[in-house]
């Protein structure tokens, strides 16, 4: 398996170092993801898009998803009032593509709104960053870190798109009736002793902390019913809470939007889903393991909508909608862009790729089937009465 063997040796000797010998699986996953030297999002070793990729996202098929976006974040200019500055800031803005796509268009079809614009990307990546700097250096944009912006210092709206599902999430499982938290240990039983990479296992016990159940209680699930079967396992991720902790408390006035995959609570933990959501993505496969590969593929789990939003209800942030991504893009003009494709003059195998790249924004299976959440904080009764366009659906 092609796992980074200086990652494998940091991680092990951080376990060596635990009191308990052991690391909850969030300190796993956040050490292989984000360990500033050799973690995936830290190395060379993240890829994204279509040729020598682990995965891609709704960016990398077309313009079309940025500039569709683009035309919310002007009508959400327009209901706070047109401010200036309007903030938007990205988090986690991949390769820098989205922010491209949404600046050229306001640029080119809204310059009063391009003027009034400041475009914050806050990125942890340090490689995406350098390639996002390469990307947009013509373009008004500055990178900060989230904490590094003061508090009630936005008026605009904080966005991301598949950011939420890569924060490194602890891992339960059921074990006669008991909620058990899932931890990793280096594999002490490994004969090859001179093995250039350290391997790792999993052992159970006491919950690492009282927060576990304080997310379950916040989403409303219990899981001593019967329905749950022993050996069942599954997420939670804390990490999500705190960061929109942060975001909510950076936010004047203005909109929160998150783009991801993901369920509300009563579908995350459905008895059914008995495995969790946990997935690794290595040269656009998918599997389930993540004690291979280690630094070298990328690590996700699905999003707890539910969670985001009882979360945002304590921040001060309200729901204004929650609603698929292939509804979203439509209601925002995507079907209009799909049958204006027989009217253009180009090739035929142009056509029919940009066809095939709409469609999929719509799949439901697929990208359609995304969740937008929209929280708002700060506005008034006149403003929050406005619907925004993306989550009105025709009749």
């Amino acid at each position: 398996m092609d796992s980074n063997a200086l990652l494998c040796t940091a991680i092990a000797n951080h376990i060596t170092t635990n009191p308990q010998q052991r690391i909850t699986f969030a300190e796993f996953m956040d050490m292989v993801l984000y360990h500033p030297e050799h973690g995936y999002y830290s190395s060379d070793a993240v890829k994204i898009g279509f040729q020598g990729g682990d995965f891609f996202t709704s960016v990398n098929l077309c313009a079309d998803f940025g500039e569709l976006l683009a035309e919310q974040f002007l009508q959400m200019w327009e209901i706070l009032g047109k401010p200036v500055p309007f903030s938007l800031v990205e988090m986690g803005a991949g390769q820098g593509l989205l922010a491209l796509h949404i600046l050229k268009y306001h640029q080119l079809r809204y310059p009063d709104f391009f003027r009034a614009l400041e475009y914050i990307i806050v990125e942890k990546s340090p490689t995406l960053t350098q390639e996002q700097q390469q990307r947009l250096q013509d373009l008004p944009v500055r990178w900060c870190n989230l904490e590094d912006i003061p508090p009630n210092a936005i008026v605009g709206c904080f966005f991301s798109n598949e950011l939420v599902d890569a924060f490194p999430v602890h891992q339960f499982i059921l074990k006669t009736g008991e909620l058990r938290e899932i931890y990793v240990t280096t594999n002490n039983n490994e004969k090859e002793t001179h093995a250039p990479c350290p391997s790792f296992v999993e052992v159970t016990g006491e919950p690492s902390t009282p927060q576990l159940a304080e997310y379950l209680d916040l989403v409303e699930m219990d899981f001593t019913q019967s329905a749950y079967p022993d050996g069942y396992r599954s997420e939670i991720n804390l990490a999500a809470l705190d960061w929109l902790s942060i975001v909510a408390d950076r936010l004047q006035r203005g909109y929160v939007l998150t783009i991801d995959y993901g369920y509300p609570a009563s579908r995350y933990y459905n008895p059914r889903r008995s495995q969790g959501t946990l997935q690794c993505y290595y040269h656009h496969r998918f599997h389930d393991n993540p004690y291979i590969n280690i630094g070298r593929q990328d690590i996700t789990a699905h999003v707890d909508f539910t969670a985001l939003e009882r979360q945002g209800q304590k921040c001060n942030l309200k729901n204004v909608g929650f609603i698929q991504q292939g509804l979203f893009l439509m209601a925002l003009g995507l079907g209009e862009r799909i049958a204006a494709l027989s009217d253009q003059q180009q090739p035929l195998s142009q056509l029919l790729k940009r066809r095939d790249a709409l469609h999929q924004l719509l799949d439901p299976t697929g990208l359609g089937g995304f969740g937008v959440l929209v929280q708002s904080k700060g506005l008034d009764k006149t403003e929050i009465s406005q619907p925004l366009k993306g989550l009105t659906l025709p009749e």
